[in-house]
């Protein structure tokens, strides 16, 4: 794979009109077909993992679940593939040399001599998210679909946070929350102060992520405004944890007015699964 774009036809010209949108991390497998008639998420699916696995276990679930799920009999006129994974570095746009791939993570992320390394150029805002795909899951999806497009789950997050983000002055920690990982982006005044991934075991790792990042940061707790989403609800024990040492925290409930459910439940949505079409 050389290229973030692979041009070969999808399916047959026979007026569909469906995206389909695939998340893929070694904890889990996010579904999510659009129809852009209607603009409606006429499907989505979501497959946990009991335990993480290797990038070669996770392609194998995801070909049972396609197979299973009947969803490589449809065609579809867009197909996004978001890679969710730890290997990645953002760099200023000013900064970046897309020749310095490797020099850009290697400093804080575990790579091999032969991985293959892609980037996203975020262009609104002048970033360029540096990470290493599963190559394995986009060849396997270029063979069946042929053209599509990947990009990692935290330039959907970013894009996504910083463009909905209304609080004008006010710094705000949206930490979005999954079983065994939070996505933590700091935001103030239109501008990505921070955006890093980590995984916990337990409520006490959760919060000490979020401690330590504010700390790190030079950010107050006692004005910080903590925007929760994602698996968690007001009466988790990680919200509650939270409310002990932050005081101005609420449930983030994304606008995803743009995109109305049709025959699905929310608890099946992902928050980048849905962005990324």
């Amino acid at each position: 794979m050389t290229k973030k774009e692979i041009n070969r036809s999808i399916g047959k010209p026979n007026g569909d009109f469906n995206k389909l949108s695939i998340q893929v991390s070694l904890n889990g497998l996010y579904f999510c077909v659009l129809d852009t008639l209607s603009s409606k998420i006429v499907r989505s699916e979501h497959t946990k993992f009991p335990r993480e696995l290797t990038p070669y276990e996770a392609l194998r679930r995801l070909k049972d679940t396609i197979v299973a799920q009947n969803i490589d009999q449809a065609h579809y006129s867009e197909v996004v593939v978001v890679h969710s994974n730890g290997l990645f570095g953002f760099v200023p746009k000013s900064l970046f040399d897309p020749k310095e791939l490797a020099n850009y993570l290697k400093l804080n992320t575990k790579i091999l001599a032969n991985d293959f390394l892609a980037y996203d150029e975020l262009e609104n805002y002048d970033m360029v998210n540096v990470y290493v795909p599963f190559v394995n899951i986009n060849n396997y999806i270029y063979d069946l679909f042929g053209e599509f497009t990947f990009k990692h789950s935290g330039t959907v997050m970013v894009e996504s946070l910083l463009k909905g983000h209304k609080s004008g002055k006010e710094t705000v920690c949206y930490a979005y929350v999954s079983e065994k990982k939070v996505d933590i982006t700091i935001i103030s005044q239109k501008k990505l102060l921070l955006f890093n991934s980590y995984t916990y075991a337990s409520k006490e790792d959760f919060l000490y992520y979020l401690l330590f990042t504010l700390e790190q940061l030079g950010l107050d707790t006692e004005s910080i405004s903590l925007k929760l989403f994602g698996d968690i609800e007001e009466d988790d024990h990680r919200y509650e944890l939270c409310y002990r040492y932050i005081k101005n925290i609420s449930i983030f409930i994304p606008d995803l007015s743009h995109y109305p459910l049709a025959n699905t439940s929310k608890e099946a949505i992902d928050f980048t699964v849905i962005n990324a079409i």
